[in-house]
């Protein structure tokens, strides 16, 4: 049984995480779509290299090549992931407002 894959909403209606993949080279995109559809398929059982931890609420999808992307996500009930937030990294650490971002929208979603 696979996971159901919801792409956050803002109040405006726009998707930040679609918009962001749909700005990425094809390559790249191809890729990201690739690790989605691992995630819809083993959901929480995803691991390394393409999964990793952030905190107790916070997952990043890992996408590796000549641009490394990362899309923020977290699980809801009912095998329901939700993707937050996604960017480009450029440097061995993960900025503090790329998180940042990815938990307002956690406390957005579960707020509602």
């Amino acid at each position: 049984m696979s996971w159901k894959i919801i792409f956050y909403e803002t109040v405006s209606h726009k998707l930040p995480v679609a918009e962001f993949i749909y700005s990425l080279e094809k390559a790249t995109q191809a890729k990201v779509i690739r690790n989605i559809d691992l995630l819809k398929e083993f959901g929480n059982g995803l691991g390394i290299p393409y999964s990793k931890k952030i905190d107790s609420r916070l997952y990043e999808l890992r996408v590796r090549g000549r641009e490394e992307v990362r899309i923020f996500y977290t699980f809801g009930q009912s095998r329901t992931v939700y993707l937050l937030h996604g960017f480009k990294k450029k440097s061995q650490k993960t900025p503090e407002r790329e998180i940042e971002t990815a938990l307002k929208r956690i406390d957005l979603i579960y707020h509602i």
